[in-house]
């Protein structure tokens, strides 16, 4: 029972890729937040939570994958 490495490695690849989103999304919520009465406030929201949206995604994929490659699924 081998590792698939080329699968360990798209999978860590995903992780790297949700690693600055988890900080830059909350980053732009708590900034949206903070600035409400400028006309940007709902795109810098919305970008925020797409951020975080995205970082959710990309963990579960790169977890997903990183199973696979572990256990030969």
């Amino acid at each position: 029972m081998a590792t698939n490495k080329q699968l360990l490695g798209k999978g860590i690849k995903y992780l790297t890729g949700a690693l600055p989103l988890m900080f830059l999304g909350p980053s732009l919520i708590y900034n949206a937040f903070q600035n409400q009465g400028n006309n940007w406030h709902y795109l810098v929201l919305g970008i925020g939570i797409l951020a975080c949206l995205s970082s959710m995604v990309l963990i579960f994929l790169g977890l997903k994958i990183i199973m696979r490659g572990i256990f030969n699924d």
